[in-house]
């Protein structure tokens, strides 16, 4: 296994003295093999499963993957999964950051610093060194404002796509069951209520049972005709396989009388746990199942994880999903859209070729998500458009 980067490491740290030696605000870029990355960014704040080698060479097998660490004075601060796209005739690439760069540390007051040195990392090698057109796809912020992608747009970069439907649902990890139960909607509580007076079981699961959630899960896809665009197919094995506890999603049950009615795959790793997959059975919705399993499931993650908000992901543009996870979220938590990409490049002719890429792929979504409005045996969203 070689280094995922165009040039030795020993050329690197050449090249960095230099760069540092004119200018002591410069980070040190050091490039890593995959296989240590995920085991270094599992410490991390910011690290999400985007981020991780072994779910992103799987997810994008088209893309090489570059892990680069930030370094200041020689201590790690961020961190970034690059995925290198090369375009049709290899007439160039594109660099693209999906949730990233990431921060090891959130609590730090250097927070915003440390993000706004490690873009100027970002742009310095892949822009101005290697000439490549340089995009950013931010993650969803829990706060008034994302200080992220307003950088971004500061820094120069320009708007490009956006998802449909952008909308993602932050529930308050750090409070008291009272004041969770305070914070769901009236009508979120209600059916809770209703849940808890069914004879139901919550259960966490080891990874080997990973079959069980499987047959779920299918069966559930092919009952609701749902088209799957997820990366579930080709990562969640890997995903339940890692041997780093801390980066391995947890997996939840729920059972009535020993029948197993619904489930969920959480990522508990950072400051923000994410919903990944869930599943039911035709049994779940009378009995409110979904309710009651992530009434525990955010109980579990209060207690036996850091993170401070569970990220229930979005709705895929389907209305009850909206109104489930809107009730869900509730008072204490936020409902932010993840931001438009973001793209970079100061060099003319290679900035036409990325827009144009970017072009090309808008169009070819725009025109399969035509021809799926036309299927009658899938199911169609009929959640209102928020852009």
């Amino acid at each position: 296994m070689t280094l995922a980067s165009e040039y030795s490491v020993a050329d690197n740290r050449k090249m960095q003295a230099a760069t540092i030696a004119k200018n002591k605000n410069i980070l040190t870029i050091q490039h890593i093999l995959g296989e240590e990355w995920d085991n270094i960014v599992a410490q991390f704040d910011g690290v999400v499963q985007e981020q991780l080698y072994i779910f992103a060479k799987n997810r994008w097998p088209s893309t090489k993957c570059e892990p680069i660490l930030f370094l200041d004075k020689g201590e790690i601060i961020g961190a970034a999964m690059v995925l290198i796209q090369h375009l049709p005739l290899k007439l160039g690439s594109i660099a693209i950051i999906k949730w990233g760069p990431i921060l090891k540390n959130h609590d730090d007051k250097l927070r915003q610093k440390n993000y706004e040195k490690c873009v100027t990392a970002l742009i310095n090698e892949y822009d101005k060194r290697r000439k490549i057109m340089l995009s950013i796809l931010p993650r969803a912020f829990f706060g008034e404002k994302n200080y992220e992608y307003e950088y971004l747009l500061k820094r120069g970069f320009s708007k490009g796509g956006q998802l449909r439907f952008p909308n993602r649902y932050f529930v308050n990890l750090r409070l008291s069951d009272e004041e969770q139960r305070n914070s769901f909607t009236q009508k979120w509580r209600y059916h809770l209520r209703k849940s808890e007076k069914n004879g139901l079981l919550f259960e966490h699961a080891k990874a080997e049972r990973l079959d069980e959630f499987d047959i779920l899960y299918r069966q559930m896809n092919e009952r609701k005709k749902f088209v799957d665009n997820s990366a579930y197919n080709v990562t969640i094995k890997q995903l339940m396989a890692i041997q780093n506890e801390k980066l391995r999603p947890e997996l939840f049950f729920v059972k009535k009388q020993g029948e197993i009615v619904a489930g969920a795959i959480i990522f508990k790793a950072g400051e923000c746990a994410t919903y990944l997959y869930g599943a039911t059975n035709e049994k779940a919705l009378n009995l409110r199942a979904g309710y009651f399993l992530h009434w525990h499931i955010i109980r579990w993650l209060r207690d036996n994880c850091k993170a401070k908000y569970y990220d229930l992901g979005g709705t895929d543009g389907y209305q009850g999903l909206h109104q489930f996870k809107k009730g869900m979220v509730g008072a204490k938590g936020i409902i932010s859209p993840v931001p438009p990409m973001a793209n970079y490049s100061s060099h003319f002719f290679v900035r036409l070729l990325g827009n144009l890429a970017f072009f090309a792929r808008e169009i070819m979504i725009k025109i399969r998500h035509i021809l799926l409005a036309f299927r009658k045996d899938i199911s169609q969203p009929d959640q209102k458009k928020t852009r």
